[in-house]
């Protein structure tokens, strides 16, 4: 009895990953429509404060800070750069930057104050200070953008086309992980793939069913000051882990629109340990949970790989349940191409596709393990993780 009831529950859960999956297509498909209505409005090229907190020196860092100096950008722009300590590495890179582009505006400045737990959060309120645009762009140390990246995240501003008539308040941009061509790890990969088939396919489902997203990414933060004023401002924010995602949800409960743009951004994805790479993935399940309590419970009949996997086995290999695997599968290959290879074009996805089904299994395994504890690894320092605040294990006793 027990058996029948486990097999019946993993098939149902099967064909309820599977009608998710229809909703990504679904979901995927309404978002390339409104890019395309999009890419017709009219230019709008403010002026705008680029800030970009960094410590130490990451993978294709300064790759990323070329790319933002290479903008085709009708306004003005400045760059600064946040750090804790002029000693920090990253500082001569500043500096070789500014040697090679002594046309491009660029200030480095040292916050040298400690407003909370978030060293990233407490570095943008000292940055922010020193901004002398009303627009502010914020993004990660790591962040590779096109040419056009400034003009096409600042025309979101003018887009006038959403029926509920609310001014944008914040603009947000998918992104995909970078992994080399050549050496790239087994972790680093299944990461890279997470992000581009499981992540932002979530977004975009997240997009449809609510009407528009009410969270921002860390590849792309834009705003401007008097919207942060509004909200609460950054200082409201260095106690919280997804400073990104609460900024979002502040700017939306403001009475502001959050618009997701289709440029594309890269992030790279280091070489991980098994260690690392279980650290990340468990520091981003458990901050999910905390920011989208519900939805991150339902998130659950999302896996249809694993739970047709999982009948399989409880059936006894019957001949239905490799139907249902088969089913699952497309599904599973379906949105992993048509969002990771449609919407954000990344090639990526083609080459480690065959990975899909560790991906998921892992993917489960951390969902799982989620629940079990609210610590989390960042930087190699544990943190508490209670309500999306952070507080250091010693200090929470």
């Amino acid at each position: 009895m027990l058996a029948n009831c486990i097999e019946g529950l993993t098939a149902l859960l099967a064909l309820a990953g599977i009608v998710y999956m229809a909703l990504v297509l679904w979901s995927a498909r309404d978002f390339h429509r409104a890019c395309r209505r999009r890419s017709s409005a009219e230019e709008f090229a403010p002026d705008v404060s680029i800030l970009k907190p960094v410590k130490g020196i990451d993978q294709r860092m300064y790759a990323g800070f070329v790319s933002h100096c290479r903008q085709q950008y009708a306004g003005r722009f400045e760059i600064l750069f946040g750090v804790s300590s002029m000693d920090d590495p990253a500082v001569p890179e500043i500096e070789r930057l500014k040697a090679e582009f002594p046309a491009i505006d660029i200030r480095l400045i040292e916050c040298t104050q400690r407003l909370g737990t978030s060293g990233k959060v407490s570095n943008l309120v000292q940055m922010l200070e020193e901004a002398r645009y009303e627009y502010v762009v914020i993004n990660d140390s790591d962040i590779l953008v096109s040419p056009r990246y400034l003009g096409r995240i600042m025309s979101c501003f003018r887009d006038s086309s959403h029926p509920a008539g609310k001014p944008v308040g914040l603009v947000t941009a998918p992104y995909v992980g970078h992994t080399p061509e050549k050496g790239a790890g087994l972790w680093s990969r299944l990461e890279a793939l997470g992000i581009s088939t499981d992540f932002f396919a979530g977004v975009l489902t997240a997009r449809k069913l609510e009407g528009g997203i009410r969270f921002g990414l860390g590849s792309t933060l834009a705003t401007t000051k008097t919207t942060l004023v509004e909200a609460g401002g950054l200082r409201s924010l260095v106690e919280y882990l997804a400073d990104d995602y609460e900024m979002g949800v502040r700017i939306a409960r403001a009475g502001y629109r959050v618009e997701l743009s289709d440029e594309v951004v890269e992030t790279s994805v280091p070489s991980y340990s098994f260690r690392g790479f279980s650290d990340h993935q468990l520091r981003w399940a458990r901050s999910t949970r905390d920011s989208r309590k519900l939805g991150y419970v339902g998130l659950g009949i999302t896996f249809c790989l694993p739970w047709a996997i999982f009948a399989c086995v409880s059936s006894g290999f019957a001949l239905w349940s490799f139907t249902l695997l088969s089913l699952a599968l497309l599904a599973r290959v379906s949105v992993a191409l048509s969002v990771g290879v449609g919407v954000l074009h990344d090639g990526q996805v083609l080459r480690d596709l065959w990975l899909l089904p560790l991906r998921d299994l892992l993917a489960f395994g951390f969902w799982l393990w989620s629940f079990a504890g609210d610590t989390v690894v960042w930087r190699g320092e544990e943190f508490h993780l209670q309500k999306g605040r952070l507080s250091r294990v010693n200090d929470a006793g």
